[in-house]
């Protein structure tokens, strides 16, 4: 099955958006766990 050319960059667009997405929802859930632990997390010994 070919794609036409405005197939092929619906499928880029909606590729970049599903990208987006996952990215903004890998950086909410990063911040969502700073908050919950607190700002301190970082200034435990090891």
């Amino acid at each position: 099955m070919t794609m036409t050319p405005e197939e092929k960059k619906k499928q880029k667009q909606r590729n970049w958006a599903l990208a987006a997405l996952l990215a903004g929802f890998v950086v909410l859930v990063y911040v969502v766990t700073v908050v919950k632990l607190g700002a301190n997390v970082m200034n435990r010994p090891l």
